[in-house]
């Protein structure tokens, strides 16, 4: 399979980051809304471990762009794309973190206890029986398990979503076994500090673009990044979930917001 599209016309200069690990595609809609403007490329990223997923993000920077590049990162891809600007600074002329996890492992409770709330009983017990299922070694068809937590996602991390069958012809995955291998090593980057020590080495400014009805809470965002970066900026989109391209009341504030950056 090929690894990487490309939207609109060279030069490449932006690229956009998918989530997941595991959700390849799903940053389609966000690469056709730019193309008229940029060259976009939207890479699939393939890696079963997280120094793989970097150097296979590091190797299409290089090969396909036109560096420095502004790499647009939504959820785990923002992660991705915070470590690939730490590491390979020369590549990366800003970052665009978009629905970004917290960086700091003492938030986590919280996005977990805002998805079970707005869970019914079942929902709940589902949840968190996909997840468990997802992260042990062992299990089966993981594939079926992400494609099942990425629906119950969908709803707790949604505010007002648009509907649209076609966007979903788009992804790739789910792909539950890299889902299972990269995540338990990025939520250990996490939990023991390094996530948040690679800010250290990011040189470019960072736009920080989430929802405030994301439950991925948003002072997990700002408050560590403000006090680690040098160029840091943190824009907080009303009535807007996890992923605010499908958002009815968000999506035109956040292409707004997106172009200012790219201009």
């Amino acid at each position: 399979m090929e690894n990487v599209r490309q939207y609109g016309s060279p030069p490449f200069g932006v690229v956009v980051v998918h989530g997941g690990p595991g959700a390849g595609g799903e940053m389609a809609p966000v690469a056709r809304g730019l193309a008229s403007e940029h060259g976009v490329l939207e890479p699939i990223q393939t890696a079963t471990s997280l120094v793989g997923q970097v150097e296979e993000l590091k190797a299409v920077l290089e090969a396909r762009g036109d560096p420095p590049l502004i790499l647009v990162g939504f959820s785990w891809g923002a992660w991705l794309s915070f470590i690939v600007a730490a590491r390979y600074a020369d590549l990366v002329e800003k970052l665009v973190l978009v629905g970004c996890g917290p960086f700091q492992e003492g938030y986590v409770a919280t996005l977990h206890e805002t998805r079970l709330e707005r869970f019914s009983t079942e929902e709940r017990r589902m949840f968190d029986a996909t997840v468990e299922a997802l992260n042990d070694p062992d299990t089966e068809d993981k594939d079926r398990l992400l494609a099942r937590l990425g629906a119950l996602a969908r709803k707790s991390d949604s505010y007002d979503p648009i509907t649209n069958p076609d966007e979903r012809s788009d992804e790739v995955g789910p792909a539950g076994h890299i889902f299972q291998k990269v995540w338990k090593e990025a939520a250990e980057l996490r939990r023991n500090g390094t996530l948040l020590q690679l800010g250290r080495e990011v040189q470019c400014p960072v736009v920080a673009v989430h929802g405030d009805y994301d439950p991925h809470p948003s002072e997990g965002v700002r408050i560590p990044l403000t006090s680690t970066l040098d160029d840091f900026r943190f824009v907080l989109l009303q009535n807007c979930g996890h992923k605010p391209w499908i958002e009815r009341q968000a999506r035109d504030a956040f292409y707004r917001v997106l172009r200012r950056e790219l201009s």
